[in-house]
């Protein structure tokens, strides 16, 4: 569990540096996907979807 968090840690920061530096090439698209896959298998993955569930019923019910 520690060194998946750790992974994930480290992702996540490259993620958003790749973010940052607005060029976003094949390479860090990969590192994006590992972080996805990562963070499915932490404890996390649970919270993530029900917010993710939770913010597409919210739009799904909005009327324009």
């Amino acid at each position: 569990m520690a060194i998946s968090i750790s992974v994930v840690l480290l992702l996540l920061i490259l993620a958003v540096f790749f973010m940052r530096n607005g060029s976003l090439k094949v390479s860090h698209a990969l590192v994006c996907m590992l972080l996805g896959f990562y963070l499915a298998s932490t404890s996390m993955a649970p919270t993530i979807h029900n917010g993710f569930s939770a913010t597409a019923d919210l739009v799904s019910g909005l009327r324009p």
